[in-house]
């Protein structure tokens, strides 16, 4: 067997790409909200369903720049269960990260212990979509109402999802995608912030493009975080076959629920009832006492295969050295628990039915001790 990656970037054919960016050396126009900045900008918000869209960098940047947008001070409640970027971009900004706890079905934000968190210098939420699996969205809205609260979603596992018929990033103030190359949508890198309120819109333009607001105008201090046309037109490449790579990692999903549901042992990801799944991660959780080998011998057991799995998210962000121990990781027990047990298989668009066999023989073979 070839050496299987956890993910593999989704591409269009070499010719696809070649014609789209042909025109690039016509115009020599390479950045700077060109002609493909602006047309995948038009694409992006009416597929996915939105008000209003700006496309950035990549997803790290869609976070910064948004909580400067929104001018943030004080504490950010949210959940160390996540990619580094939502953390730093908290701490980036001068802002005091409030871990909230996860809960343990579906791995978001435990909206139940939100509320208990929220102090004076509360200023904002911000909860992440894990591995395509969406929050408690009406209970984080109520919890914000109440408490005047912001809500920025980190939904760089939600791309193309829906919940109850509304596209995901309808929800919140504003909500941040990732179009890294290993995501269900690709721009090789590249992110968005899709909001409702213009002002927002107007603030986050500048911040990403130096704080210029015309040719003679420059009345903010900003950094440089615009798309260059090269991704941009790789986004609109990857947007015509989008929901083909999706249904193809529907299939490669629904294998692997049917290879491994059942096992003691081994809890697989729920399926969220009203939600529209780009199937984006397969999440499998270890309890070794019940399946008899523990999570890490099963990912060493696959890596002697040279098969890549993922133990995604761990560590937990509030443990990282680069904090010096300031958070204390035992506020957060869930997440921990979960953080030392999942493992993320391999999952793709062409990652080949005989490949999930051969995966899920070696974890089955870890019944009871690898």
């Amino acid at each position: 067997m070839d050496n299987i990656l956890v993910a593999r970037s989704s591409m269009p054919s070499l010719n696809e790409y070649i014609d789209e960016i042909k025109e690039l050396w016509e115009t020599h126009w390479l950045t700077n909200m060109g002609v493909k900045h602006r047309q995948l900008q038009n694409e992006l918000k009416e597929y996915l369903g939105v008000p209003n869209i700006d496309l950035l960098t990549n997803g790290h940047m869609a976070l910064e720049l948004t909580m400067q947008a929104l001018n943030l001070q004080g504490e950010v409640i949210t959940t160390p269960f996540t990619f580094a970027s939502t953390t730093h971009a908290i701490v980036r900004n001068g802002l005091t990260p409030i871990f909230c706890d996860i809960n343990p079905v579906d791995f978001t934000i435990d909206v139940n212990k939100i509320e208990s968190l929220i102090t004076d210098r509360t200023c904002a939420i911000v909860p992440v979509h894990v591995y395509g699996n969406i929050c408690n969205i009406e209970e984080i809205e109520r919890i914000a109402h109440k408490y005047d609260l912001k809500v920025i979603y980190d939904a760089a596992h939600a791309f193309g999802e829906t919940y109850n018929g509304e596209g995901v990033g309808t929800f919140g103030d504003v909500s941040c995608f990732s179009f890294h190359a290993t995501k269900v949508f690709n721009t090789i890198e590249g992110g968005a912030v899709c909001f409702d309120d213009p002002d927002f819109g107007v603030r986050i333009y500048r911040l990403k493009n130096f704080g210029i607001r015309g040719p003679e105008i420059v009345d903010g201090v900003g950094a440089n975080a615009k798309m260059n046309e090269f991704c941009a037109a790789m986004g609109i490449c990857n947007l015509k076959h989008v929901e083909e790579e999706i249904k193809k990692r529907k299939s490669v999903v629904e294998h692997y629920r049917n290879c491994l549901e059942g096992i003691e042992g081994i809890q697989l990801n729920q399926i969220q009832e009203n939600v529209k799944s780009n199937y984006a991660y397969f999440p499998i959780v270890i309890d070794e006492k019940k399946f008899g080998s523990s999570r890490n011998q099963v990912f060493e057991k696959l890596a002697d295969a040279g098969i890549g799995a993922r133990k995604y998210f761990y560590p937990l962000t509030n443990t990282f050295e680069c904090f010096h121990r300031e958070y204390d990781v035992s506020l957060t027990p869930i997440a921990l628990h979960i953080s030392k047990r999942v493992l993320t298989l391999p999952l793709y668009a062409d990652l080949a039915i005989e490949d999930v066999d051969a995966i899920c023989k070696i974890i089955i073979q870890c019944k009871d001790g690898c």
